[in-house]
């Protein structure tokens, strides 16, 4: 099977709504499949673990690689020369920056487009869209500014725009269109970075000015604080977005993705925090003991391993340093590895490492 063929592969199965146990694993051993065969780095360390084609069995025998060793060494199943999108990771806690390489984006905006459609615009077709962050042309290699053009162009109406420049927020544009939204009572959706809202948050507070943005308003945030503001606390922050936009917190959605996925997790607003994550049927996601990749028992707190069908360049299978317990078809969240977790993510990135040596 080659590139072309996965691809085409991968968007019958997302386009067909097949939420079984059956059709599921069928198509991540197919993928398992073409990337063990495609991968060097990913077969090399597959076969380190004893997990070849012939062992693997089952969706869940699927090795995880951790998340850092996009770090190490290109995980790409394409020659990186014919890459068509290279997304990379701030790189903030090691300087060192993980890249995914992407042979083609058409998985991947299919992926996003039909996931974003059902959990962000819900009944809606379209909506004004307010984005506060770079466009892909100023970050492109930046997943989130291509998710974000790719959600503006499928979804946002007539009078959606971005209000960020170098210097940041671009505050009496963002300010000129609520005051004019609220005036014409036209819904709007604000999108950014979580840190972003903390700065809107001191501008509005510093200019004395609150909205009640019109029924049907709804703001999203996504990616954490990354150092760029002060944490606030989940609650808090939610509370804030509602008080200083109208908006219920019902209708204030949080997407947690990663550059190294090629899927992403909503909720379904964030009235009680932490809110229960999901994601479509091409993705899945286990919490487990980092040290064993043993199941934790449901309720008990575990580190993510995400297993992402769209991922048909890369690897299928991911542990994060991302720590939550399971519940039903999603999970919550509840922050990042520490202590006995963070040593077992450790340990797994040696594994990689030394299993990938002669590559690296």
């Amino acid at each position: 099977m080659n590139a072309k063929e996965m691809a085409e592969k991968t968007f019958a199965y997302i386009e067909s709504g097949d939420a079984s146990e059956e059709a599921f694993n069928e198509q991540a051993l197919t993928l398992f499949t073409y990337q063990f065969r495609n991968n060097p780095a990913y077969q090399k360390f597959c076969r380190q673990k004893g997990k070849t084609l012939r062992t693997v069995k089952h969706w869940t025998d699927i090795p995880s690689v951790p998340v850092d060793a996009f770090k190490q060494l290109p995980l790409t199943s394409t020659p990186i020369e014919e890459a068509v999108a290279v997304f990379m990771t701030s790189g903030s806690t090691s300087g060192v920056p993980g890249k995914h390489y992407h042979a083609t984006l058409d998985v991947y905006n299919t992926s996003m487009k039909i996931h974003f459609k059902k959990h962000v615009m819900r009944e809606m077709d379209t909506i004004r869209m307010i984005i506060l962050y770079p466009t892909a042309e100023e970050m492109p290699n930046s997943s989130l500014a291509h998710y974000l053009d790719l959600a503006k162009k499928e979804f946002g109406s007539t009078g959606s725009a971005y209000c960020f420049d170098e210097n940041g927020i671009q505050y009496d544009k963002l300010f000129s269109i609520l005051t004019e939204a609220e005036e014409e009572n036209e819904p709007v959706l604000l999108l950014g970075a979580s840190y972003s809202y903390v700065h809107l948050f001191r501008e509005r507070k510093k200019r004395n000015q609150t909205f009640t943005l019109p029924e049907g308003s709804m703001i999203f945030d996504t990616g954490g604080y990354k150092n760029q503001s002060e944490e606030l606390e989940l609650d808090d922050f939610y509370h804030r977005l509602e008080s200083s936009f109208g908006v219920p917190r019902k209708n204030c959605v949080n997407m947690y993705g990663m550059t190294e996925l090629s899927t992403q997790f909503y909720d379904v607003g964030n009235e009680q925090v932490p809110s229960l994550k999901y994601g479509p049927h091409w993705i899945r996601t286990r919490a487990v003991d980092p040290l064993t990749s043993e199941d934790k028992p449901h309720g008990e707190k575990g580190v993510f391993i995400h297993y992402d069908l769209a991922n048909i360049n890369s690897v299928p299978a991911i542990m994060t340093e991302d720590v939550g317990y399971k519940e039903g078809n999603g999970f919550y969240l509840l922050g990042r590895a520490e202590g006995a977790e963070a040593k077992g993510c450790s340990l797994a990135l040696d594994s990689f490492v030394q299993a990938t040596k002669g590559d690296l």
